[in-house]
């Protein structure tokens, strides 16, 4: 049985209706649903899913589609009152809203004309209209974080330059994660305020140099996303990663700056260096993926997160050795012999038909991190844009090999939230990896923080489990190595987080960059 119904003019975040497509989907009787507003791309999805009604086809961007597929109308009618009862719970502009607790001006002006003393902007739209409303902010005087993807760089370009222009960040497009005095902004993460500036063209690489920072005992004065495009596009010129460093240079709360970033276009690695210099401060530079560069004056390179973030507490201490290695030589924390226990425990029975390692991640950059420590050893890691071409998956979807996958990258996305807002994307890819046996070890990132599912190891663990018991059901173990970005001041607790981990038989690593080498170890010692 299917029913389509259109609500008209009742808006509602695309977000909130993606998390609640999620929740109604699991209820019993109920084989498809979608709730969505009615724009072209939203209306082509349902009909592909086979789920037509003659009245959606006149539904319009202001309107709300909910669509069902059950086993019977009883099923239909409880998630038709679920979406009723899950929107009144969030808030919009139609049927179910509270909209007298809820203020959601139409406009920059007149979100502006409410709360007069904001400096930021936030702009989540769809690519083709988020660079107008951006323009509009900047003209305003506000500083952007422009989270939407998907805008033409010729826009990025022109909006980076007017916001120079008025002194003005633009972060973006792509940014999601910043810290602004203080103040964690989208994906970011509660850490101290200290003497630590951080300038990053990614999100998940800001995040774990930040939590590094607080777990060691510093703290960050601002942390400041630039998007990808920044630092790689010629055309953008580093525009923002410039603004951003003379910004920090002027900040009286800033002693060290910190610039996390992709490899950047070749033209640009000078600018940024120079820009450095001329800053009269310290700095810590990492370019994930590429090898580090012999220190250039007061500009060291970092040979991966951790150590960019180690070696710049250890500078704003003043002690200029130290922080710059891990406490072994073997690159852990941990004492050798107790990592040593954890390979023969975690390879003992690992079966010869055991042969790939899979990474699951909904962090970028901490994807790339593990990539770059991987692909070596392992001779060739497959992954969604590896730069060989030979290692490039021919379907996203599907594993080959030794494979390592972004699972935020738009072709997982489409028509869904981020993994690190619903892991359900993750978890369905982990149950399809569990069926197969050549899989030796399963590679996880757990990214907590504001804007992250309100408990992602809780919402994983029962695939985990589920995987491992498949294992061993058929004669094998599979090791599950995750690593935890965040700290114990995030929402969902780093504790809390790991007891979940922990208990479901993961190794719980204290960084992206050791997670990967511990599970080079135990792919090494399988055989």
């Amino acid at each position: 049985m299917k029913r389509v119904m259109v609500r008209r003019d009742s808006y509602y975040d695309s977000v909130v209706l993606m998390l609640i497509s999620t929740e109604v989907k699991k209820m019993p009787g109920i084989t498809e649903a979608v709730v969505a507003m009615g724009t072209e791309m939203n209306r082509d999805l349902i009909a592909d899913m086979g789920l037509c009604d003659p009245e959606m086809d006149s539904a319009t961007a202001n309107d709300l589609i909910i669509a069902v597929e059950a086993d019977e109308e009883p099923a239909v009618e409880a998630a038709r009152s679920r979406v009723d009862e899950l929107l009144s719970r969030r808030g919009g502009t139609g049927d179910g809203a509270d909209d007298a607790t809820t203020v959601r001006p139409a406009t920059i002006g007149a979100a502006l004309r409410q709360a007069p003393e904001s400096n930021l902007a936030i702009v989540s739209l769809p690519g083709r209209f988020a660079a107008r409303e951006a323009r509009r902010a900047l003209q305003a005087g506000l500083h952007v974080m422009l989270f939407s993807d998907s805008v033409p760089v010729e826009e990025e370009v022109s909006l980076k330059r007017l916001a120079v222009e008025k002194g003005l960040l633009m972060m973006g497009p792509d940014c999601g994660t910043a810290i602004v005095n203080g103040h964690p902004v989208c994906f970011a993460n509660v850490v101290p305020r200290g003497p630590i500036g951080i300038v990053a063209a990614s999100g998940t690489g800001l995040q774990e140099v930040a939590c590094a920072i607080a777990k060691a005992g510093s703290g960050v004065s601002q942390a400041l996303g630039t998007g990808g495009r920044d630092l790689r596009e010629e055309a953008v010129g580093g525009m923002m990663t410039l603004h951003c460093i003379r910004a920090l240079a002027d900040d009286a709360g800033t002693e060290v700056i910190v610039v996390i970033s992709k490899p950047p276009s070749a033209s640009l690695t000078p600018r940024v260096i120079e820009a450095l210099k001329r800053s009269g401060k310290p700095a810590i530079v990492h370019f994930v993926g590429s090898e580090p560069a012999a220190d250039d004056g007061p500009v060291r390179y970092a040979a991966n997160l951790t150590q960019a973030a180690r070696q710049a507490v250890a500078v704003a201490n003043g002690d200029d050795a130290a922080g710059t290695e891990p406490a072994t030589g073997a690159g852990f924390d941990a004492p050798d012999d107790e990592i040593e226990a954890i390979i023969t425990r975690e390879t003992g029975g690992i079966a010869p038909g055991q042969k790939y390692l899979r990474g699951l991640f909904t962090g970028g950059t901490l994807t790339d991190e593990a990539v770059a420590v991987l692909t070596g050893p392992l001779g060739g890691v497959h992954s969604f844009d590896a730069s060989d071409p030979k290692l490039a998956l021919r379907d996203p979807h599907v594993s080959q090999e030794h494979t390592i996958v972004d699972l935020g990258e738009d072709a997982f996305t489409v028509g869904r939230p981020h993994p690190m807002i619903d892991p359900s994307i993750r978890t369905e890819r982990l149950d399809r990896e569990a069926e197969d046996p050549q899989v030796a070890l399963l590679l996880l990132d757990c990214v907590l923080g504001y804007g992250s599912h309100p408990d992602p190891a809780g919402a994983m663990v029962s695939s985990i489990q589920a995987a491992r018991d498949r294992a061993a059901a058929r004669g094998g173990y599979l090791p599950v190595v995750v690593s935890i970005t965040g700290t114990e001041g995030d929402p969902q607790g780093l504790d809390a987080q790991r007891t979940k981990l922990e208990a479901a038989g993961c190794v719980v690593m204290p960084t992206n960059h050791q997670a990967a080498l511990l599970a080079l170890r135990i792919m090494e010692g399988r055989a």
